[in-house]
């Protein structure tokens, strides 16, 4: 499998981002990290060997970022206020530079299809929902929709606008909904096991039912907990099966 890492000094973050690059050929797969991982966390878990025949066949091409939690929400030192602003200066680096690059490296028509695990699942959610025109879709695995769990309790606009169980419900601009279902890859997974909420994305399926958006939900059994094993089943199912 081909692997490639790149990296440049981001102007929306202000320090240098590695990337890294598995394949030639196919949709575009944007991997997001859980909680205070990094851009080598899928590999490290193994779950790039388990995607390898998909990036081999010339199906997949699989490109994966850093996160910023640990610059903001995972920083116990940070003021909320400023934990939303680095949030939000990651995610105009997604928009305003990761896209692009995955663009130069693929062509300006490859879909790009957003994914994380855990906390990862609720940014790839947020991502694609603020973006429908830049991203044709999403795989959040494992995943709470509301981010005030994350914030210790803190709570303001800018939570609001990255929260998509907040956002979502209130939201009524039709230029997002055309986006939106125009998708046919909203894939909401969870097992049942320990430390899976599949409340949260039963509940998150119901808004997008209210609101006229088609998702695929996924609920596996319980023997299927918050891990690695669990995800490196779960992501290949649904490139097998979903695509």
């Amino acid at each position: 499998m081909q692997r490639e890492i790149t990296s440049w000094y981001s102007p929306a973050l202000g320090e240098d981002m590695p990337i890294v690059t598995y394949g030639h050929y196919g949709f575009a797969l944007l991997l997001v990290p859980t909680a205070g991982a990094d851009f080598l966390e899928y590999e490290r878990f193994q779950l790039t060997d388990d995607l390898a025949p998909f990036v081999n066949s010339g199906k997949v091409k699989v490109f994966s970022v850093n996160s910023m939690n640990k610059q903001s929400w995972m920083n116990k030192s940070m003021e909320g206020a400023h934990k939303a602003i680095r949030h939000n200066q990651w995610n105009e680096y997604i928009f305003n530079e990761v896209v692009p690059f995955i663009k130069t490296h693929t062509s300006p028509d490859t879909p790009i299809i957003v994914c994380g695990a855990s906390f990862g699942s609720l940014h790839s959610m947020n991502l694609f929902l603020k973006r429908p025109d830049l991203f044709s879709g999403v795989i959040s695995m494992s995943g709470v929709y509301n981010l005030m769990e994350y914030t210790d309790g803190y709570y303001d606009e800018q939570v609001y606008f990255n929260s998509p169980a907040h956002y979502l419900p209130n939201l009524s601009d039709p230029w997002y909904f055309d986006q939106i279902r125009k998708s046919h890859h909203i894939h909401l997974f969870s097992g049942e096991g320990p430390y899976e909420a599949p409340w949260a994305a039963r509940e998150f399926a119901d808004v997008l039912y209210s609101k006229g958006i088609t998702y695929d939900l996924n609920i596996w059994g319980p023997e299927w907990k918050h891990d690695w094993p669990t995800w490196r089943a779960a992501l290949p199912y649904f490139l097998a099966n979903k695509f």
